[in-house]
């Protein structure tokens, strides 16, 4: 490529900037998506500079600090310590960035449509301040057509074309909390632009530091893909989650059932039934497709119907410990002592996001249950106008207790420990299947 021939702006100029690292990167919303992106960016050699509106947050990460699971306190220190990355709530210098990443949680109204409040707010900082020959990439999911027909207009209206002055597309995240495996780096990616040139820009871009990167035809195809990434897990739990209750129903084990099943080596991936969805995508990103839909009139009823069996999970969930307590104590749930272990919506991590943990407290604690909780990843949270601290446990407090519930299988924990220390367990994640010893203590989902 020579530089000669390539205009101050254009698609030429902006790829040969980000081939020798002197792009510079701006990433809005410095979370579970926008913090990883922006370590890897700055490990890259990258001048990278954060946005975000908590200033507590900013205050962590310019101190070297890391408030994200799968981000060590040493490699955000690393990047600040080398001058390659900055956090601020003051947008001015995103005139200055040559590739912009929108990063910003993309929630669901109470009534489950899609709240894009905070995509509008970072593309009206990013419209105030755009210069020609940026790249701005949206991650945030979303309904298809997002991009085009809601960031597209905005970007346009002081007067620069898309593909010539501007590049714009999208990049679904795929950020997996607390997998070890794979991460934002060894990850492949889906990118579709508004124009070819669009497309070819950030393909660019995030070979840089992603390993495989997937162009699609459009910026509502890479919308459809994340989509349908999470449709199928939601699809698929809410499958096995009835599978679940008919198991019950018929007085069969359904984690042997999934096991047995798991033994065929085509055809078949194991998914597992739990106490309900948790986490920012899976709850929240197929009603983000249904509701698009809907403006088409279709009706979405594979998605609609594992939406109401998850989210049905917790209510079965209590039901089930009712119906534990008086067949095995004759108790009633008002006034009964719970020790519940995890309140994460996944295993070793602190993400409380949509934790279907929280909606069984709410219920039990509805009809009189007593309630403390452990969890080694949560210390506090804030419940009902307070704080919530997790308790120390011990086998004192694990006798006294009528029962205890297992609703985040966290790998800290002894399971046979607390098997011989507690009276009674539920456990709704199958977290105690290698214990041996005083199994007669436990019940199973």
């Amino acid at each position: 490529m020579k530089t000669k021939s390539a205009k101050t702006g254009t698609a030429d100029e902006l790829m040969f900037r980000i081939l020798n690292r002197r792009a510079e990167i701006g990433i809005i919303g410095l979370g579970y998506v926008g913090l990883p992106l922006a370590m890897a960016m700055a490990e890259a050699g990258f001048s990278t500079t954060g946005y975000d509106i908590s200033k507590e947050k900013l205050k962590t990460l310019n101190a070297g600090k890391s408030d994200i699971d799968d981000i060590p306190h040493k490699q955000v220190k690393a990047a600040v310590d080398a001058g390659k990355f900055r956090a601020t709530d003051d947008p001015k210098s995103l005139g200055q960035m040559d590739v912009i990443s929108i990063c910003v949680p993309t929630p669901l109204s109470k009534t489950k449509d899609p709240d894009v409040s905070y995509i509008l707010a970072a593309v009206d900082w990013v419209k105030k301040y755009l210069k020609r020959g940026t790249l701005v990439v949206l991650e945030s999911t979303t309904y298809p057509g997002t991009t085009q027909e809601l960031i597209l207009p905005l970007l346009e209206e002081r007067g620069m074309k898309v593909g010539k002055d501007f590049f714009l597309a999208f990049s679904p995240e795929r950020v997996d909390p607390g997998n070890a495996k794979f991460h934002t780096v060894n990850t492949p990616r889906v990118v579709g632009g508004i124009t070819p040139a669009c497309t070819k820009v950030a393909k660019m871009f995030y070979e840089q530091t992603i390993s495989s990167v997937c162009p699609v035809s459009s910026t509502q195809a890479a919308e459809m893909v994340k989509l349908l990434e999470n449709t199928f897990r939601s699809v698929n739990i809410g499958l096995v989650n009835e599978v679940a209750l008919m198991c019950e129903r018929l007085g069969i084990d359904v984690w042997e059932i999934i096991d047995a099943a798991s033994t065929k080596p085509f055809g078949f991936m194991p998914f597992y039934p739990g106490p309900g969805l948790g986490g920012h995508c899976i709850p929240i990103d197929p009603h983000y497709l249904s509701w698009k839909l809907k403006s088409l009139n279709y009706y979405a009823r594979f998605i609609e119907l594992a939406g109401e069996i998850n989210s049905k999970m917790p209510e079965y969930v209590v039901e089930r410990i009712i119906g534990l307590l008086n067949r095995r104590t004759s108790q009633a749930l008002n006034k009964t002592n719970i020790v519940v272990l995890g309140v994460a919506y996944k295993r070793d991590i602190k993400d409380l996001r949509e934790s279907p943990a929280l909606d069984v407290i709410k219920l039990l604690e509805d009809k009189g249950a007593r309630i403390v909780y452990n969890d080694p990843y949560v210390p506090t949270f804030k419940w009902k106008g307070g704080v919530v601290r997790s308790v120390k446990l011990s086998p004192t407090m694990l006798k006294k207790a009528d029962l205890v519930v297992i609703l985040t299988d966290h790998t800290d924990y002894n399971y046979q420990w607390v098997a011989d220390h507690a009276r009674l367990i539920f456990d709704t994640r199958n977290a105690t299947k290698k214990v041996t010893k005083n199994r007669q203590k436990i019940e199973v989902l």
